[in-house]
């Protein structure tokens, strides 16, 4: 297996990518695309790993910094303004390995978003998304899904020690009216966004795996605004938005070989 660094340009900026790929390769290959301001190699070096272990298994990867981050020049615009770079990635990857038949994508968080929302104007094969995120504009980041506080005032209901101290005076009624609030209804408006992806997947024609953490904040919140019942999600029992932990580093593993070799 080679690891070949590379630049390319987009919209005048240059922008540096990563080519993993082993001699005897298949004709599917992946490109990861980065969310936020993630450098290539990806929390805890996870996409750079994940890239070594499906090139030794005779997929080239490709993956690169986006505008503004890392190793890439430009301004970086988000992940609403992020199709450029995506399709110049693309264009590297195809260029650095002609042979390729076949290219599936696969991005996480905000990387998810905007395959969901380009994806359609993009020549990839396949879409492989991983806790796509659902807020747009001026949205906390760590807001808590209803969902998620249901299901935390559940778990304090069946709690004796809970019980006493609301009974007792030591549970701030304010904040739990608040919480209840919150908890009988839905999250809030990330009906705007969830409305652009929905329209780009469903113009998008290849498959598509939507691959949640279901522990996961940025999960919750994408199913509170998706709805849980699309036949193409998947979950994991973890709360590792990157997915992390060793079972959830294997499941997506296998997830991504099921979508390079479907």
């Amino acid at each position: 297996m080679t690891r070949r660094h590379l630049t390319f340009a987009c919209e005048g900026a240059t922008l540096v990518g990563t080519l993993d790929i082993d001699g005897a390769s298949h004709g599917t290959g992946l490109l990861i695309v980065s969310g936020g301001n993630e450098l290539r190699a990806g929390a805890w070096s996870g996409q750079a790993q994940l890239a070594t272990r499906l090139a030794h298994a005779g997929f080239p990867v490709f993956r690169y910094d986006r505008r503004g981050v890392g190793d890439s020049e430009g301004e970086n615009l988000s992940f609403r303004g992020a199709l450029p770079d995506i399709a110049a990635a693309l264009a590297a990857f195809r260029s650095a390995a002609p042979h390729l038949s076949r290219i599936v994508a696969f991005g996480n968080c905000d990387a998810a978003a905007a395959l969901m929302l380009f994806g359609a104007e993009l020549q990839v094969d396949g879409l492989v998304l991983a806790n796509p995120w659902t807020i747009d504009g001026e949205e906390a980041p760590d807001a808590m899904p209803a969902s998620a506080i249901r299901s935390r005032y559940l778990g304090k209901l069946a709690s004796p020690r809970e019980i006493w101290r609301l009974l007792s005076g030591g549970v701030n009624l304010g904040k739990l009216a608040r919480g209840l609030r919150t908890a009988a209804g839905h999250s809030p408006a990330h009906a705007g966004l969830a409305q652009d992806m929905k329209a780009g997947l469903d113009a998008f024609a290849g498959p598509v795996a939507i691959l949640l953490a279901s522990r996961d904040r940025t999960a919750q919140m994408f199913e509170e605004a998706w709805g849980g019942e699309d036949p193409r999600i998947a979950r994991i029992d973890s709360a590792s938005h990157s997915f992390s932990d060793e079972a959830a580093r294997e499941w997506l593993h296998a997830r991504l070989v099921e979508a390079l070799t479907r």
